[in-house]
């Protein structure tokens, strides 16, 4: 009767292992994927900061680098834990299943605090921004962000191209332009001193709306990520609790 107990609590610690394993395989891909989000933001459309008065996306981009080396450094630990069977080990890789799964709620509240905050901020000062800084002695990086949302987007302008108008560098070019050459459709040399439609991005909401729409989609992403981490985190808490009532009750 003994022995019949002992094996039935071999076979479900090692299908508990096997379990967790694989858990673990699939927490350090999900924390991969956070990690290669956060670069991607970082390094591709990091051109945009400097379009924002607010600090909020590249602290994003980088709070999401952190994040996922967090969860892939859990997830190893979790596989050591669960390999050497070790008691104290599968204790502290479930306080930092406990910890990140926190994190994850406060963070996504302040994701949606700051977003609300950061979406009144870039209606408010985006088209400022273009009006005075693009063209001008030492705002490089503005012309250069302004021209890439013009041509990555397909739009014209903050809310249309007619924004251009007040423009300090429009107002001050002898070549009479009336919107930057990265407003036409086939960018050229002053193609932008004709503004018609076949000629120039003339989107409905200008390149505020883009903006916004490619901000809440990385939100959308970061939300789908998160709940796919903190669904595999309960799993994973479960199954290493589990795991550690049946080591604890085995005999050595």
């Amino acid at each position: 009767m003994e022995t019949r107990r002992e094996t039935s609590n071999s076979c479900g610690t090692i299908c508990l292992k096997y379990i967790l394993f694989i858990f673990n395989i699939l927490f350090w891909l999900a924390g991969g994927a956070v990690l290669a989000v956060g670069v991607w933001t970082l390094v591709e459309k990091s051109d945009y900061i400097n379009l924002l008065n607010s600090n909020f996306y590249t602290a994003s981009a980088y709070i999401l680098i952190a994040a996922g080396a967090v969860v892939i450094v859990t997830g190893i630990i979790g596989c050591c834990a669960t390999l050497s069977e070790m008691k104290s080990l599968l204790i502290v890789y479930l306080v930092l299943l406990l910890c990140v799964f926190l994190l994850e709620i406060i963070a996504g509240v302040l994701a949606y605090v700051t977003y609300q905050e950061l979406d009144e901020e870039l209606r408010q000062n985006l088209k400022m921004t273009m009006q005075h800084k693009y063209h001008q002695a030492g705002e490089d990086s503005v012309t250069q962000a302004v021209d890439k949302l013009h041509q990555e987007f397909q739009c014209c302008g903050s809310n249309s191209s007619s924004d251009w108008r007040d423009s300090i560098w429009i107002e001050a070019t002898q070549y009479q332009q009336l919107v930057p050459d990265s407003c036409c459709k086939t960018p050229s040399i002053l193609c932008g001193i004709r503004d018609h439609p076949s000629n120039v991005y003339k989107v409905e909401g200008g390149c505020v709306m883009k903006l916004e729409e490619f901000i809440l989609s990385q939100l959308y992403i970061l939300g789908a990520l998160g709940i796919g981490i903190a669904v595999l985190q309960l799993f994973g808490m479960m199954f290493t609790c589990c795991l550690h009532h049946n080591l604890k009750d085995e005999p050595y």
